[in-house]
């Protein structure tokens, strides 16, 4: 199999997905715990909805886990081209 994307798109889509799954995880963590920081204001999430508001967070962390593994798996790709000595033209 031929990989898609660049090693360079490969490997930022990685750096990014990791980051994006860590400060997410925080985040969605705590709006769960309905943190005065995030819910203190009356601008902010009502503290009942913090639940829900965490849930659409952690639902935004498992498309960046896809995009990880999706990224992941080509740079992989480009790993085993390079390992077999084809000749790039890109």
């Amino acid at each position: 199999m031929k990989p898609v994307v660049g090693v360079m798109q490969a490997w930022t889509c990685i750096v990014i997905s990791v980051f994006a799954i860590v400060i997410l995880s925080v985040i969605g963590a705590l709006f769960k715990s309905n943190h005065h920081s995030l819910m203190g204001s009356t601008d902010d999430p009502q503290v009942s909805q913090g639940p829900a508001v965490a849930a659409t967070v952690f639902s935004a962390v498992i498309v960046y886990v896809v995009f990880l593994v999706g990224c992941g798996f080509q740079a992989y790709l480009h790993m085993r081209e390079n390992r077999r000595g084809a000749i790039s033209l890109s």
